[in-house]
């Protein structure tokens, strides 16, 4: 034990930092207001960390999900080292933020909408069951069990209307993007969407879109399975967002689009909803390489798929992976938190190494 460690208990989890050169934090976007409530709005907080030695020419900018906020790419439930750690060791400047209006991103009562949490047997259900081949979840899984506590006690509240949070990300990830360059995004569930968005505002700056059990699927309500519709039976969704994208030719509104059902590509999944012939297309992301990634343990893995069939079917090529398809098995919606957290993490790296333009450089150190 060093000597910097004596006075901190043993059950406190401490990693070494010996790939981390520098690290620092600041905020991107927010305006003030202009209704008399004399405030800044809309800021979002970034950590930046640079490894030692810099291998990678472009940065990862990983975004967390619903009820999370940055931590969730800081450390494991079981307390290893998480994904910037690991993604610092492969010589990956990294970034981290947390949503506009969660975490130590500014929210304003006065001004944000409504706000919920999810109970702990939500979380227990949607994330961490051992149950039906989710076997990586380290500990129980449920309340009581100490791993299971700890991961809990770091849920949050967050915005209720996810239209207002998309709308938020987008002023605050172009606001992001133009401060830092080009990058790699990775979204994961509730952020899959900002890399899609972000790429559309900003795509000369987007050099790799990978989307983890992003929310979806296109058009759909995954709680009844049928298509979001409004009273004439129009979309009320863009398909993969509910914010609009730069399709062509245009849309107005989501209203413009047209829909039809797709069946099933195989017995593991769900049948779905597409663009109807002939698809409208989203020509700022094409040529950006693009990945949907799912577990095989979640309840995400019936319908992923359809989120890479819609890009692909308007004109950004999309790769779709199943994590057992890469022989990486009994993972659930919370990967990154998992036993074989690095495991899936270097299977990303192949990934990016494989698919993102120049993407290795003689090393540089910090």
């Amino acid at each position: 034990m060093s000597k910097t460690e004596r006075n901190i208990p043993r059950s406190i989890p401490l990693h070494e930092q010996s790939h981390l050169g520098a690290r620092g934090f600041f905020y991107v976007g927010g305006e003030y207001t202009t209704d008399g409530s004399d405030l800044m709005d809309g800021q979002m907080y970034v950590e930046v960390y640079a490894p030692r030695t810099l291998l990678h020419p472009y940065p990862l900018v990983l975004m967390h999900g619903a009820c999370q906020t940055g931590l969730c790419w800081m450390q494991t439930a079981d307390g290893r080292p998480g994904w910037v750690d690991f993604f610092l060791g492969r010589g990956y400047a990294v970034y981290v933020i947390d949503q506009p209006a969660r975490g130590r991103s500014v929210s304003h009562i006065s001004r944000n909408g409504v706000r919920k949490g999810l109970p702990v047997g939500a979380v227990e259900r949607s994330f961490t069951s051992p149950a039906d081949g989710h076997t990586q979840w380290p500990g129980s899984g449920k309340r009581g069990d100490r791993i299971f506590d700890a991961f809990y006690a770091t849920q949050v509240e967050g915005l209720f209307d996810v239209r207002e949070i998309q709308e938020k990300m987008r002023r605050a990830g172009a606001a992001l993007l133009d401060r830092i360059g080009e990058a790699i995004l990775i979204g994961h569930s509730q952020a899959g969407p900002f890399v899609w968005i972000m790429a559309n505002d900003r795509p000369d700056l987007v050099k790799g879109m990978i989307a983890i059990e992003p929310s979806g699927p296109p058009f759909t309500s995954v709680q009844t399975g049928q298509p979001l519709l409004d009273g004439d039976g129009n979309p009320t969704t863009y398909g993969i967002t509910l914010v609009p994208l730069d399709f062509t030719p245009p849309a107005a509104s989501a209203r413009e689009l047209r829909i039809q059902a797709a069946p099933a590509p195989g017995a593991a999944f769900a049948s779905g909803y597409l663009q109807a012939d002939p698809p409208r297309q989203l020509l700022r992301m094409r040529g950006i390489p693009s990945l949907v990634l799912s577990a095989e343990a979640s309840y995400h893995t019936k319908y992923d798929y359809w989120s890479a069939a819609f890009l692909s079917q308007a004109g950004v090529p999309t790769q779709y992976v199943r994590l057992s398809d890469e022989g990486i098995h009994g993972n659930g919606h919370m990967m990154m938190l998992e036993k074989n957290s690095d495991e899936v993490a270097a299977f990303l790296d192949r990934w990016i190494c494989a698919n993102t333009p120049a993407d290795r450089m003689p090393p540089q150190d910090v």
